[in-house]
């Protein structure tokens, strides 16, 4: 098990940037994919970047171009750098993990975009 916390949320103008840290409570060397999910109020989770072990990067299309997925495996860290926000990226931001069958939810930070 892992488990996952994020952090680094806030409240920010259009057109600014936060950027999301994912701490581990083990090493994810072996974990596979890890990625960044959000919800806002009233609408399901949706994918918003994920990274594989190997570095392999996914974005959804709302978001390439404007958000930066990395992972740093030796301090079990996984990081979002969302540049260019829009009132639209305002959601809970959720760190997730899957690896072998499992997977594990950090329990979210909030962004917010103002307009």
């Amino acid at each position: 098990q892992v488990q996952l916390v994020e952090s680094g949320g806030g409240l920010v103008q259009t057109g600014g940037s936060l950027r999301l840290s994912c701490a581990a409570s083990r090493s994810i060397f072996s974990i596979n994919d890890m990625g960044w999910y959000r919800q806002a109020p009233g609408e399901q989770r949706e994918l918003v970047a994920t990274i594989t072990s190997a570095g392999v990067t996914n974005y959804a299309d709302s978001v390439k171009g404007r958000f930066t997925i990395s992972r740093d495996n030796p301090k079990n860290m996984v990081y979002l750098q969302m540049n260019s926000l829009k009132p639209e990226d305002t959601a809970v931001y959720y760190c997730h993990a899957i690896w072998m069958g499992f997977q594990s939810w950090g329990q979210g930070t909030q962004v917010t975009v103002s307009s």
